[in-house]
């Protein structure tokens, strides 16, 4: 770990790592436990740093690399990750984490690929003006929904509200039954604006990928049914699963991409 504050050391203040310690493409789920899970998937992979709750781990999956981050909850500290991941030359970031789903018809153990995000978090704001859009990268989306279909996951594509608080910034009742100004209608307002999911990090994620011209994109596990009031920690592996793929999908569309001579991926080029 770096003694140093300063960004420009190759070494990164919070997560630990230097350019040589992660891939270009970077999962990121919140909990450090998770990091365990997502990496008894791959091929291979050695830990490289865990300062925080920034644990991080480098291997492959099918032979593509690939590295994951824990980012702890919420959007300040999952930027932090982003900022000093984007330093040491990552690009390509996959928020790998669970949610609570709010429109009917989505089950407990389904996957929600963001496709755009509600940036009710703060820090995004700290970055760029509120009516910036959060916009997940095409790539990514395709990629995760081309491996949600290989892998036979049940999923759902739309947009993510992101909040920064788990109980009064989703609409649940804080100490004491506390309600915030508003909480009573925030979900049934969301669902009515086909908002899919909300969670805590995507937003930021997908802002500030944006502005430093990276590519972001998220996938969730539903966690909690905010219709039904159902809630099993179930599908986890399914996101990590469909994130490591997503991943090995992307390199191979970047060497088509290469291959045919153009910047974008578009329905006309084949990676099969």
């Amino acid at each position: 770990m770096s003694d140093s504050e300063d960004p420009s050391d190759d070494v990164q203040y919070h997560i630990g790592v230097g350019p040589e310690d992660v891939a270009d493409s970077v999962l990121l789920p919140g909990n450090p436990e998770r990091v365990d899970k997502v990496t008894a998937l791959w091929d291979d992979h050695d830990e490289k740093a865990y300062h925080r709750e920034y644990r991080t781990a480098t291997g492959t999956y099918e032979g593509t690399p690939i590295s994951v981050t824990s980012t702890g909850i919420g959007s300040p500290s999952a930027t932090i990750a982003i900022e000093e991941l984007a330093r040491v030359d990552a690009d390509t970031f996959i928020r790998v984490g669970s949610c609570g789903a709010i429109q009917p018809g989505m089950d407990v153990g389904d996957l929600v690929i963001t496709s755009g995000a509600v940036r009710q978090e703060g820090t995004s704001k700290e970055y760029v003006r509120e009516d910036y859009p959060a916009v997940a990268d095409h790539e990514v989306v395709a990629a995760l929904v081309a491996a949600a279909e290989r892998l036979g996951h049940d999923y759902h594509v739309g947009l993510t509200m992101s909040a920064d608080s788990f109980y009064a910034g989703q609409g649940r009742p804080g100490f004491e039954g506390f309600q915030a100004a508003g909480s009573e209608s925030l979900v049934e307002e969301l669902r009515e604006a086909n908002v899919k999911n909300v969670e805590m990090e995507a937003a930021a994620l997908l802002t500030v990928a944006n502005v430093y011209g990276l590519r972001a994109g998220a996938v969730c596990s539903v966690y909690a049914n905010r219709i039904t009031g159902e809630f099993r920690t179930e599908g986890e592996s399914r996101a990590a699963e469909t994130a490591s793929l997503a991943v090995h999908l992307l390199a191979r569309m970047d060497e088509v991409k290469r291959e045919a001579g153009v910047d974008h991926w578009h329905p006309g080029l084949s990676i099969e």
